[in-house]
């Protein structure tokens, strides 16, 4: 049984790598506000969904019971999602308030 030597270069070669530029402070916020806000329309949407797919039920349209309780639990989830990001920035905000200069 015959041994393969093993390849001295087996990472092809980089032409070439562009240094990383660093993230300015203005821009950082500006994307986790933008984030933060898209965040936040999402969960109006899905509480103005739960609560039109409630009112439905309660007029007594034609609407799956299974579907208005579906709804609730999708909003219950995406409101404890928000809850625990806000935490977490709010967690960040601290420590770097705690940092010394």
């Amino acid at each position: 049984m015959a041994i393969q030597p093993v390849n001295p270069n087996p990472i092809p070669s980089i032409s070439r790598i562009d240094a990383p530029q660093k993230p300015t402070a203005s821009g950082s916020v500006g994307q986790v506000t933008q984030s933060f806000d898209e965040m936040l329309s999402s969960l109006n949407q899905s509480q103005q969904n739960a609560d039109a797919l409630v009112e439905k039920l309660a007029r007594g349209e034609s609407v799956d019971l299974h579907t208005v309780m579906i709804g609730l639990e999708e909003n219950n989830v995406n409101f404890n999602v928000a809850l625990g990001i806000r935490d977490r920035l709010v967690e960040a905000y601290r420590e770097i308030m705690r940092m010394q200069v």
